[in-house]
């Protein structure tokens, strides 16, 4: 069977990673002063975090439409057998679900869909992951199979400087939000049940990114690991990041990547996030 891997652009992977294993990616939408952008495609990061600096109204954002599910997964069937559709977390996107009602809308292939239950580059973990299986023509049962074995050693935490963006979003409850910001925490926030919700609550940047830190090294002292950074829009912040850790754990093998207008919209400028996930074989 040939299998063609789907995701979507809150993935955040580089373009020439995608066309290097055939990834096929379909955007959220990110809406502007009116103005709707296809993320990663219409709008770089860099340009929307310019553009929404200030006290401006906040940014909507929008899952991509079911037609167009459609319409990429009508178009892939031509040359292949099965799909495998890799998305952000259901509980904070309708993406998931959306992949879900077309590909049952769709005849002649096998659709299968995969809520990460997370986002970024954790979930961009997993369509490489599947990506490099499908071309060497592992079928879609033991892809997806191997993917809910990652799921066992995935871990994604992250943290912000603003509460309020993630609770104007409807991302974090009011009181959650409101607590934090009384008493000027920075938790550390991860996926739960599909959801974000808080961790720890630590005082200060620092001690939250150290925390993190303490975290990955005490899962990579029981597995080798792949893991990766991720920041909204301060570069400098992660290279240092990347520095401390790599010198610190020389066998994890680290990326930097990004959080894009979607993402962005919803944790504010200045996040950053740290997740891993035990190696492919």
């Amino acid at each position: 069977m040939k299998t063609v891997i789907v995701t979507d652009s809150t993935a955040y992977l580089p373009l020439h990673k995608m066309e290097e294993l055939n990834v096929k990616m379909i955007p959220l939408t990110v809406i502007l002063d009116g103005e709707s952008y296809d993320e990663e495609v219409d709008i770089s990061s860099p340009d929307f975090y310019d553009r929404v600096r200030g006290d401006g109204p906040l940014p909507k954002t929008s899952q991509p439409p079911i037609g167009r599910f459609v319409s990429l997964f009508e178009s892939l069937k031509e040359e292949y057998d099965a799909i495998i559709s890799i998305h952000l977390s259901s509980g904070i996107s309708g993406t998931y679900a959306g992949a879900v009602q077309a590909g049952e809308m769709v005849d002649g292939v096998d659709v299968y869909a995969f809520d990460s239950e997370l986002s970024c580059y954790l979930q961009g973990f997993y369509v490489l992951r599947a990506a490099e299986m499908a071309q060497t023509g592992a079928t879609p049962e033991a892809i997806l199979a191997e993917l809910n074995e990652m799921k066992k050693t995935m871990r994604a935490y992250f943290m912000v400087d603003d509460l309020a963006h993630l609770q104007r979003g409807g991302r974090l409850s009011g009181a959650q939000a409101f607590i934090g910001s009384l008493l000027q925490v920075k938790p550390i926030l991860h996926f739960d049940e599909k959801v974000i919700v808080p961790y720890e609550k630590i005082r200060t940047r620092k001690k939250a990114m150290k925390r993190i830190a303490e975290m990955l090294a005490e899962d990579a002292e029981k597995m080798p690991l792949e893991a990766a950074i991720i920041h909204a829009n301060c570069p400098e912040d992660a290279e240092k990041w990347l520095a401390e850790l790599s010198a610190e754990l020389p066998n994890v093998d680290f990326t930097i990547s990004h959080f894009g207008p979607v993402i962005g919209t919803h944790l504010g400028e200045g996040s950053m996030g740290l997740g891993w996930v035990k190696k492919g074989n």
